[in-house]
């Protein structure tokens, strides 16, 4: 059982790597296509925006959607939709035609199943880990690992494919990548030991309104929750206005396009590959507010202040990696504290309220960092979201909640 066990596990991470290099490789592109349409900083901000507004939507619908028929389910049919509509950009561009509006929505649509596929990932992670008698703390950093892998992959995948093709064709690999992990996902489903680990008692039903304030509700009441949502949601907002809009503008301007860009990301990604998977083996052992702290201070202090001072590709490059390898130790902390907290029956719902707290900036951060760079200059505003960034760093230092995200356990060994 063991050893299927964690064959299933691997399919699961498989699987989630096909999904987000898809999704790394389809965000790449997309400010390059507005670009390459004659679009300028605001139009770039309004394409991050389209991009990423639908995963605050879909967490509680999706994490409902998951309580309801199960993950598994959940991640192939989040998947295959994504994965058409996607395709679907360069196909009617290169037919009928595709104008902007029209481009922004298919964006939009696609997006919308990207948190409930993610969510349903996240969900079956517990059980099959334990299956597979694997650490939650190291099963989370091996699927952080993954979803930092796909950004190693994808960046300089998209970069290479973007400069060489065009924006536009590139999201069939983004398609195709949909596709695979939607294939992957259903095999594992169909397996014995899944279907086996996965077994509980559903809640009963008691309304879909009911089901998808369930999760809001259990985060308001869960304080180690509500802070962790908070803080956050500001870095991730900070984080969306540096990659949406502020990096993709830098490259242009600065570095000579989009190829240099992904050199950029997959440093970052391959540091923060390794950084989950060394984090992931001592993470049981550490304390883990310092180390959450000093994660967020370095993931976006270098990276930031690199092309806050103008920096050249070789500097960037190097301050992506010391971001990348700090940024390796945040999610596996906290979606360890996440999973800790949450109960089986309604972990769909919790985490995908969650997901949608945590990212319900994302879509303000793309949008305001094309509006500041066409206002301020990019430099300026990369100096901007680099303090910003640095005071929401440190605010888990102070009070006594933030105590509550340590285990029971928390002495060093």
């Amino acid at each position: 059982m063991n050893g299927r066990a964690r064959s299933a596990l691997a399919a699961l991470l498989a699987g989630h790597v096909l999904a987000r290099t898809g999704n790394v490789v389809a965000v790449f592109a997309l400010p390059f296509i507005v670009l390459e349409r004659g679009g300028g900083a605001v139009e770039v901000g309004l394409a991050a925006f389209a991009a990423t507004a639908p995963i605050v939507l879909g967490g509680p619908l999706g994490g409902a959607l998951v309580d309801r028929i199960g993950a598994l389910r959940c991640s192939v049919v989040a998947d295959a939709v994504s994965g058409v509509t996607v395709g679907l950009i360069p196909l009617l561009s290169a037919t009928v035609g595709l104008p902007l509006p029209a481009l922004l929505a298919l964006v939009f649509v696609g997006g919308l199943l990207d948190s409930p596929g993610e969510t349903a990932r996240q969900v079956v992670l517990p059980q099959l880990a334990a299956a597979a008698g694997i650490r939650l703390e190291r099963a989370v950093g091996f699927l952080d690992a993954t979803t930092r892998l796909s950004v190693m992959l994808g960046g300089p995948l998209a970069g290479a494919l973007v400069a060489l093709l065009g924006a536009e064709p590139v999201l069939m690999v983004t398609a195709l990548a949909f596709a695979l992990s939607a294939v992957v996902t259903a095999l594992l489903a169909r397996s014995g030991v899944a279907r086996t680990a996965l077994q509980h008692d559903p809640e009963p039903s008691v309304g879909a309104w009911a089901e998808l304030s369930a999760g809001v509700r259990f985060v308001l009441r869960e304080p180690v929750l509500r802070l962790i949502v908070a803080t956050v949601l500001v870095t991730n907002l900070l984080d969306a206005a540096r990659s949406s809009a502020l990096l993709p503008l830098y490259a242009e301007e600065r570095l000579g396009g989009p190829a240099a860009l992904g050199f950029v990301g997959g440093a970052f990604g391959a540091a923060a590959f390794a950084g989950s998977l060394l984090f992931g083996l001592v993470a049981h052992r550490v304390r883990r507010r310092p180390v959450y702290v000093l994660g967020f201070l370095l993931a976006g202090g270098p990276s930031l202040l690199a092309p806050a001072l103008g920096a050249e590709l070789p500097w960037l490059i190097a301050a992506s990696l010391v971001s990348g390898l700090a940024a390796g130790s945040l999610n596996p902390i906290i979606g360890a504290v996440q999973l800790e907290r949450t109960p089986t029956a309604v972990r769909g719902r919790v985490l995908g309220a969650v997901s949608a707290g945590c990212w319900a900036g994302i879509p303000l951060g793309g949008l305001l960092g094309g509006l500041g760079a066409s206002a301020l200059g990019i430099t300026t505003v990369f100096g901007v979201v680099l303090a910003l960034y640095t005071l929401v760093a440190v605010l888990p230092l102070l009070g006594r909640t933030w105590r509550g995200m340590e285990r029971p356990d928390a002495a060093p060994r």
